[in-house]
């Protein structure tokens, strides 16, 4: 129930948001819970459906490089850990493109691990840095393609409990200007 109840509030959100903010907007899947470097094994697995929005380039933010607000959002097909995230993005290059961001997530944590001592496994917090980054290839005026990695992490900041998750995946980009 809480999985449709975030899954509905974080597309009712970018259908509000949309006429006034967007710029762009993206969706796409990814592998759910990939084993990284920046990342512990969670039990999770499966895939995800991602959704997102982006602003045009801020131009009061000109002295950090004019980045674009986003709003993502990522659902498991698989009832696992679901995510929305909010942040900034800064696009580099044209035809060809590399977007890193950072952000803030909140997430749904429905980690199952239990670890031998018996304690569970979870993300620590329910809000997490969201650091991601993107590679672009525009397909046409309006529609790009992009392969995109997504981390959720703490850092060890708000708690000892961090694996880490992350995501690999694709996504068509949809340009509304």
């Amino acid at each position: 129930m809480f999985k449709r109840t975030f899954t509905a509030a974080a597309i009712a959100l970018a259908a509000i948001a949309q006429p006034a903010f967007a710029q762009e907007i993206y969706i796409g899947a990814s592998k759910h819970s990939v084993d990284t470097p920046f990342s512990l094994e969670t039990g999770e697995g499966g895939s995800d459906l991602q959704a997102g929005i982006r602003s045009a380039p801020i131009e009061a933010l000109k002295a950090i490089g004019k980045p674009s607000a986003y709003l993502h959002a990522q659902a498991s097909l698989n009832g696992d850990t679901s995510l929305a995230a909010v942040g900034l993005s800064w696009k580099i290059g044209d035809k060809i493109y590399v977007r890193p961001g950072i952000g803030l997530a909140l997430h749904t944590d429905h980690i199952k691990e239990f670890r031998a001592d018996g304690s569970r496994l979870d993300l620590g917090s329910r809000i997490l840095f969201e650091p991601e980054i993107a590679l672009g290839a525009k397909l046409s005026g309006t529609v790009a393609a992009e392969l995109s990695w997504v981390h959720v992490s703490h850092a060890q900041l708000l708690s000892g409990q961090n694996p880490g998750m992350d995501f690999i995946g694709a996504r068509l980009v949809f340009s509304l200007k």
